[in-house]
């Protein structure tokens, strides 16, 4: 029965054992809203997971059952890729970036979480002494999370205080001194939902070129700021890079959200051919490799997972090639996740709510997957125990990195009417139950 006790709340937390509810992990999150929801005896409104909303393409879906068909789960694959995947990946992005990106760059990954973490595993070796992550907060917890993991050490700024051209002086402030060895960001931002101008993106290139620091671009969201047409193959406009700024850039493109694939965890790791081709005096000692590119699929990948699977990048090659065809309109078909946000802002407003993050720059957030929302003055935790006792489960800011309070709201498993009217009607008791 909702509302949930704060007593049974504290109890299911204990039995979880977790410490700090602002810093649990997703899947601790997803965990305690699982256990109450059974204690309830009624169905959460699940805001916490990044699952996909949308069907997995078909595409995929008939490349990979043909592939398998042929026989090519007996086989390992090319660590490297298979050769289709690898002009795909690089036909795709010159069509909707606009970036040259050859196909011996393109490598495909388990996913981005395995291509974050196994290219952080090399960029911590590339060169003595820069050892350092910096991270744009908000930001993905997991992707801090590898970095600790690493031994890594990791500096951070929360961007909301940084844009335009004060971005310029906190980078400076923070490369200056010469121990940062890359800088990862998503874009669309998760959990924010905003995105970097041109001219914040020119700055990052810039700094990056100047502080010999690798930009690593993650893309899980690509074409989503649906504020602009990034739908069209070959035509302007195209998906902002920081690529199109500086050579020091690597491509992180998941088929989890665009194609609504993210049960075969395939990805591809897109490394601009200055980045591939470099060579370390380290890592030519320590991996007896010739370059970057080459120590990270032979020497890095091949000790991860020793390739990625081989029927899922048949799938994503299918997928890439007929999103460059024009067949597979995947930034139009993830419109609805923009759908399902104004709806669900419209709902929180009329609660009491704001949008924590409202702006980039001047101008208004897009809809889409992800964004954040307070409730008056209630810290992150308060906000968030008040919620999961009334039967909807977020993950607080400061998991993200953030400064601010709030909750990341995600609208993906919000997809039918009477899911939206539990949103509302938990929305409608939880503000009458906190008008203070």
């Amino acid at each position: 029965m909702l509302p949930i006790t704060e007593d049974k709340l504290n109890s299911v937390i204990d039995a979880l054992e977790i410490t700090d509810l602002t810093t649990a992990t997703i899947r601790q999150i997803c965990a305690l809203s699982a256990e109450l929801e059974r204690a309830a005896g009624e169905k959460y409104v699940h805001l916490e997971l990044g699952n996909p909303g949308l069907p997995a393409e078909k595409e995929g879906l008939e490349a990979e059952c043909e592939a398998l068909k042929r026989g090519v789960a007996s086989c390992y694959p090319d660590i490297a890729g298979i050769p289709s995947l690898k002009k795909a990946g690089s036909d795709f992005v010159k069509a909707f970036i606009d970036l040259d990106v050859p196909p011996y760059c393109i490598v495909p990954t388990v996913g981005s979480m395995q291509g974050s973490y196994t290219l952080l595993t090399l960029l911590k070796m590339r060169v003595p002494g820069k050892d350092t992550v910096l991270v744009f907060n908000p930001g993905f917890p997991a992707q801090r999370q590898q970095a600790k993991m690493l031994g890594m050490n990791v500096v951070s700024f929360d961007i909301y205080y940084s844009r335009g051209e004060k971005l310029r002086e906190k980078l400076e402030e923070i490369l200056a001194a010469g121990r940062v060895t890359c800088m990862i960001y998503s874009n669309p931002n998760n959990p924010t939902w905003s995105n970097f101008t041109q001219e914040e993106l020119k700055i990052i290139g810039e700094a990056a070129t100047k502080h010999d620091v690798i930009v690593l671009e993650d893309l899980a969201y690509m074409g989503m700021d649906f504020r602009r047409d990034y739908s069209q193959p070959y035509k302007s406009p195209f998906i902002p890079s920081v690529g199109k700024y500086t050579e020091n850039y690597i491509l992180l493109i998941s088929a989890s959200k665009i194609f609504s694939y993210a049960g075969q965890r395939i990805g591809i790791v897109c490394m601009s051919p200055e980045v591939f081709n470099k060579r370390y005096d380290h890592l030519e000692k320590f991996f007896e490799m010739p370059n970057f590119g080459e120590c990270y699929i032979y020497g890095v990948l091949y000790t991860a997972s020793s390739g990625t699977a081989h029927s899922a990048q048949y799938a994503m090659a299918a997928m890439l090639e007929s999103a460059v065809e024009g067949k597979l309109p995947f930034v139009k078909e993830t419109g609805e996740y923009a759908r399902r946000s104004a709806l669900i802002k419209d709902m929180l407003k009329k609660n009491g709510f704001h949008i924590v993050y409202e702006k980039d720059c001047d101008e208004d957030i897009s809809e889409g997957f992800f964004f954040t929302a307070g409730y008056k003055n209630y810290g992150s935790e308060h906000l968030q125990r008040e919620l999961l006792r009334h039967g909807i489960s977020t993950i607080s800011l400061p998991c993200t990195g953030s400064t601010r309070d709030g909750v990341r709201i995600c609208v993906s498993t919000v997809s039918d009417q009477s899911t939206f009217d539990r949103l509302a009607s938990r929305l409608k008791e939880f503000s009458d139950a906190h008008p203070e």
